[in-house]
């Protein structure tokens, strides 16, 4: 199999190739950084290709199609993804901007271009769309990046319908991990405050649930937990615990 994977010089995304390489896929790794993909291509076991591309910019996530598509790919992993942190009277518009065309229009640009692709196959096809637990609310202090997610979640679930509807045989699914340890918090200028749960951990049983076919992945009990709960309190209680947790996140 081939898999393509955005945001895969670190965190998730490179745990996740390297998972995907223990079962000799073949791997397209996209990143804005070509010294890391470099150093991976060379470590990793299975023939890798790398791609150098910014994918905010909406052109050279075509270009990226453009590549995918001869390439026959078996497995499309949207995991590139940026964040920010602070009202959104005083964040910066063109780093919404840019954190928009990452988190919205790249994957729905590469998932509606593959999937197509992929319909038109006999074998078994996969798209795994990374959202993040942040998808299931709101959240003040971070509500772009929240409302991305919320996004990526609505989106990849009404798709997963869809190609069952269809009958195809292509798979999607989206991860809602929760704190994952990963150079995220770092770039978004937060500190997590719940213990956050290992990169590869969480590639790995995305990977695995991907490949059963499930809808929504959440790794760890205590996200699970937190999604089923937040069903019961009020819009109002929870935009107050989610502010409460954001600000301590800043704090810390």
């Amino acid at each position: 199999m081939k898999a393509l994977i955005t945001g895969a010089s670190s965190g998730i995304g490179l745990d996740m190739a390297k998972y995907l390489a223990t079962k000799d896929c073949e791997l397209i790794l996209v990143s804005r950084s070509k010294e890391k993909l470099e150093a991976i291509q060379d470590e990793l076991p299975t023939k890798t290709t790398i791609i150098v591309a910014d994918l905010s910019n909406e052109q050279r996530v075509k270009d990226l199609y453009v590549i995918a598509k001869k390439e026959n790919i078996d497995i499309l992993i949207n995991n590139a993804g940026l964040g920010d942190f602070g009202y959104l009277t005083d964040t910066d518009l063109n780093k919404d901007l840019e954190l928009i065309n990452t988190n919205i229009k790249a994957v729905h640009i590469l998932t509606k271009y593959l999937v197509k692709d992929m319909e038109k196959r006999d074998t078994d096809t996969y798209i795994l769309n990374v959202a993040s637990s942040a998808a299931f609310q709101p959240g003040p202090l971070m509500s772009t990046y929240y409302a991305t997610k919320s996004y990526v979640y609505q989106l990849t679930e009404a798709l997963y319908y869809e190609e069952k509807k269809k009958k195809t045989n292509v798979h999607v699914s989206v991860l809602c991990p929760g704190p994952v340890e990963t150079n995220f918090n770092n770039v978004a200028g937060v500190h997590f405050s719940v213990k956050p749960m290992k990169s590869a951990d969480v590639a790995r049983y995305a990977i695995d649930n991907m490949f059963k076919n499930k809808m929504l992945i959440i790794p760890g009990f205590r996200m699970k937990c937190a999604k089923f709960f937040s069903r019961f309190v009020s819009d109002k209680y929870l935009l107050k615990v989610i502010y409460r947790i954001q600000k301590k996140k800043a704090s810390e």
